[in-house]
């Protein structure tokens, strides 16, 4: 398993993606695979960072890699006393927010299209979400 922590900025995105994509480079994979669970990833962190967190220095979030049978399973570990459910959230109408002309609310579409499968639980004081893709043999 790789595991990456770290404050949670703004600018601390950037390595996120860099940590996500160093830990999916040491498998065969394809470009399209790789860009979209970054993607995934890079959305559900500025959330965190940004509406959990508000970008505060002074809290963490740690990421973890790892890969059971081409299953690539991603843990997002932090301590926001945030009480959004994930799961809960339906998917707003694409069209609707085109028609509203709104900013933002494309990062939880995008997360919960590119992913099989989304978990969140709290334990001893901090929220683990993990997320699922799996990757089929002939796809690398």
């Amino acid at each position: 398993m790789h595991s990456l922590q770290v404050p949670c900025t703004k600018e601390n995105l950037k390595e996120i993606r860099y940590f996500v994509e160093g830990a999916l480079s040491r498998y065969n994979l394809s470009a399209n695979d790789t860009n979209l669970m970054i993607l995934a990833i890079d959305e559900l962190c500025a959330n965190l960072i940004i509406h959990s967190h508000q970008c505060n220095k002074n809290e963490f979030i740690e990421v973890k890699v790892k890969n059971e049978n081409n299953i690539f399973i991603f843990e997002i570990h932090d301590q926001s006393h945030d009480s959004f459910n994930l799961l809960e959230y339906k998917v707003p109408d694409i069209q609707q927010i085109i028609h509203e002309k709104r900013n933002g609310s494309m990062g939880l579409i995008l997360l919960k299209r590119i992913m099989d499968n989304i978990e969140v639980e709290r334990k001893e004081g901090h929220n683990i979400c993990r997320l699922y893709k799996a990757v089929p043999q002939g796809n690398h």
